[in-house]
C-alpha cells in the first residue's frame, strides 16, 4: 500500500513538472525576427522601428532598378518641406550618379547602401558580405562625397553574421515596420491607406523609387500624415546611437 501511494505521488509530481514545463515553453514568443528560448542565445535584430515620445515617422525609398520616377520624388519632397532616406545599391547608383548626386545635395535625403548588386544576404558569408557592403560603400562615397552608415539588406534578409559584419564596415542594419507594397502594383490609395492605417511614432516606412504607383501615392501619405501631427525624420537622426536595447519587434528603445 505504501508503495502504491509514493508511486501515485510521483506521477502527480511528474505530471505537474510536464505541465509547468510546456507552460514555459508555450509563453515564449517566437518570430521570424527572434528566436530566444531555454537558454538559447538571442539572435540579433536590425532596427524596425524607434520608440519616440515625440510623432515622427522616417520615409525610406530603396533603389534597385530604374530611376524614371526619381526626379518626382525628390520634387515631391521638397514641395511638402519633408525628408527621407535613400538606399541605393552601388550598381544602382553607378548606373545613375546623377540622379543620387542630385539626392544628395538636395539636403533632404540621407543616402544608405542597399548592398551593391541586390543578393540575398542571409546566408552569405562574412567575407562576402564584407565585400558587397565595401564595394558599394565606396561607390555612393565617389558620387556624393559621404560615406553611407545606414544599410538595408536586399529583400529584408539577414542573419547575425551579416549584422555582425555590417557593424565592423561602420554601418547600422535597418528594416522597416510599415511597408506600402508598392512594388507590387497596388494603388495610390491602396499604397497610402497602408501607412495611415499602421503608422505609429518611430515608424520606417518602406517604399521604392520606381513603384509604378508611389510618386501618386507620396502625395497623399505625405497630406495624411501631416494631418495626423506627424513631422519627417531621416532614419540616422530618428534612431538612437547608444544607450539603446532592441526589443523582439525590433524596435529601438532608450534606456
Amino acid at each position: 500500500m505504501k508503495i502504491a501511494i509514493a508511486s501515485k505521488r510521483t506521477i502527480v509530481a511528474v505530471a505537474v513538472t510536464v505541465v509547468l514545463i510546456a507552460a514555459a515553453i508555450a509563453s515564449v514568443t517566437v518570430t521570424d525576427s527572434a528566436c530566444v528560448y531555454l537558454g538559447r542565445s538571442p539572435r540579433l535584430l536590425p532596427i524596425y522601428s524607434v520608440e519616440r515620445e515625440d510623432k515622427v515617422v522616417a520615409l525610406t525609398f530603396d533603389a534597385a532598378w530604374g530611376a524614371d520616377k526619381t526626379p518626382d520624388i525628390l520634387d515631391i519632397v521638397e514641395e511638402y518641406d519633408a525628408c527621407a532616406t535613400f538606399f541605393a545599391v552601388g550598381m544602382w547608383a553607378d548606373k545613375y550618379p546623377e540622379q543620387l548626386r542630385a539626392l544628395a545635395e538636395s539636403g533632404r535625403f540621407e543616402i544608405g547602401t542597399h548592398s551593391n548588386t541586390h543578393p540575398d544576404m542571409g546566408g552569405m558569408s562574412a567575407d562576402d558580405i564584407s565585400n558587397e557592403l565595401g564595394l558599394s560603400c565606396d561607390i555612393i562615397e565617389k558620387v556624393t562625397g559621404d560615406r553611407p552608415k545606414l544599410f538595408r539588406p536586399p529583400y529584408g534578409s539577414y542573419s547575425d553574421v551579416l549584422i555582425r559584419t555590417a557593424e565592423e564596415e561602420g554601418l547600422v542594419t535597418v528594416q522597416w515596420d510599415v511597408d506600402t507594397l508598392d512594388w507590387k502594383g497596388l494603388s495610390a490609395g491602396e499604397i497610402a491607406g497602408r501607412v495611415l492605417g499602421s503608422v505609429r511614432n518611430g515608424s520606417i516606412v518602406l517604399m521604392h523609387n520606381n513603384g509604378e504607383h508611389t510618386t501618386e501615392a507620396l502625395p497623399l501619405i505625405l497630406d495624411g500624415l501631416k494631418a495626423k501631427g506627424y513631422t519627417f525624420m531621416t532614419v540616422g537622426d530618428m534612431i538612437y546611437t547608444e544607450g539603446y536595447t532592441i526589443d523582439h519587434t525590433g524596435r529601438q528603445i532608450k534606456e
